[in-house]
């Protein structure tokens, strides 16, 4: 039976002691076994996510209104076409768009994750469609002096170096393989990662902290943004 968990204040250390169970017991008798576990986990990450939406609200007004249950991801994971059928994610996670979770919509990403390397902040857009995809990359050529601009910002810069996601081999068809941006229209991805510990989220007040985290990267999810809506 579950060890009922009692969860209070912000601290998210029993939602990694729960995704460190689960990581070792990833299967459906374990989970029902600990399925009140699960759901107090569930139910602290949801009031602690409102709290981040609301502090980015003041800066990202596109976000305002949001509820956590629109922004947060299931557990239970897809395995139809994945040779991993191990049935539950290892990790809690939330995307915060206009749109809520819209996972290839410009936005914003948070993964509490038990394995190292994974837990952390993504903004930015992941998996565009090819026709978005064609699109951003002419939009960063046409307007490549406010793109390098905003990725040269000191904060943007060293929190979220480099950059995240897929990348092709080659510039893709259409344009020149020498091509200045090259670099740029090999991505599949345009996205940043930054890295976190445990220890941000042991902070009663770290929906406060990762907001101001998140904040970086405005103008280069208003670029992304802009950039779709814009009539060709």
């Amino acid at each position: 039976m579950s060890g009922g968990l009692s969860i209070c204040g912000g601290d998210m250390s029993e939602a990694f002691r729960f995704l460190d169970s689960l990581s070792a017991n990833n299967n459906r008798q374990w989970f029902q076994q600990h399925k009140d576990d699960y759901e107090a986990v569930m139910r602290h990450w949801l009031v602690q996510l409102q709290r981040l939406i609301d502090a980015m609200s003041e800066w990202e007004t596109r976000l305002s209104g949001l509820t956590a249950k629109q922004c947060a991801y299931r557990i239970y994971r897809d395995t139809r076409f994945s040779p991993d059928k191990t049935p539950y994610k290892v990790y809690l996670s939330a995307s915060f768009s206009p749109r809520g979770r819209m996972a290839h919509a410009p936005g914003y990403y948070l993964q509490l994750d038990s394995r190292p390397g994974e837990l952390g902040l993504y903004g930015g857009v992941w998996c565009p469609e090819s026709a978005v995809l064609a699109k951003l990359r002419r939009a960063v050529v046409d307007n490549i002096e406010e793109w390098e601009e905003l990725l040269s910002e000191p904060q943007l810069a060293a929190g979220y170096p480099g950059w995240c996601g897929a990348t092709l081999k080659t510039v893709p068809k259409g344009w020149p393989r020498n091509h200045p941006q090259a670099e740029y229209l090999r991505l599949k991805d345009f996205g940043k990662f930054m890295p976190l510990q445990r220890e941000t989220f042991a902070d009663p007040d770290w929906p406060l902290h990762v907001a101001g985290m998140f904040r970086p990267l405005k103008p280069l999810v208003d670029f992304l943004q802009y950039s779709i809506d814009e009539d060709v």
